[in-house]
């Protein structure tokens, strides 16, 4: 029973890992459909901490024609409720990757860490679990009781 209950647990978080692997890839086709997605991304449109409010008013991008900058920062907060609906607390960091740049200019991707609740068991006081999941890159780390998925995006 116990050896069916970790196979159980392994498949749901393969699912999930999947799941966000193609929301990663559904926010790299957003970025490629901008008519300027290498511009916003050096500009820092799409840079969005875990923290980010994805209820925003109704933006208009849908009604009329937004800029650039604008239809970034709506395809992220759109990707990012996206997200919220589909893993179990789900979110992301995106953040422009400056490994090894020393101009701005050069920036050609970006950082993306989707993360989601590995079961719906808190695991107070239990880091054994989790920390063989945990990310961190860049300054940027997994929260707590979270697993992570880290890619790199160039458009």
């Amino acid at each position: 029973a116990t050896v069916q209950l970790r196979t159980l647990a392994e498949t749901q978080t393969s699912v999930r890992r999947s799941q966000a692997i193609r929301a990663i890839e559904d926010l790299a086709e957003r970025i490629k459909a901008n008519p300027d997605g290498f511009g916003q991304l050096r500009a820092g449109s799409y840079a969005s901490g875990w923290d980010a409010d994805t209820a925003s008013p109704d933006d208009g991008c849908s009604s009329h024609p937004c800029t650039p900058a604008e239809l970034a920062r709506s395809d992220v907060r759109s990707w990012k409720k996206h997200l919220a609906e589909t893993l179990p607390l789900g979110g992301a960091n995106v953040f422009t990757s400056t490994d090894g740049i020393a101009d701005a200019a050069d920036i050609r991707q970006l950082g993306v860490m989707v993360g989601w609740r590995a079961n719906e068991r808190a695991h107070v006081g239990d880091t054994s679990y989790t920390a063989a999941f945990r990310v961190s890159t860049a300054g940027i780390e997994c929260p707590e009781d979270l697993i992570c998925h880290l890619a790199y995006v160039q458009p």
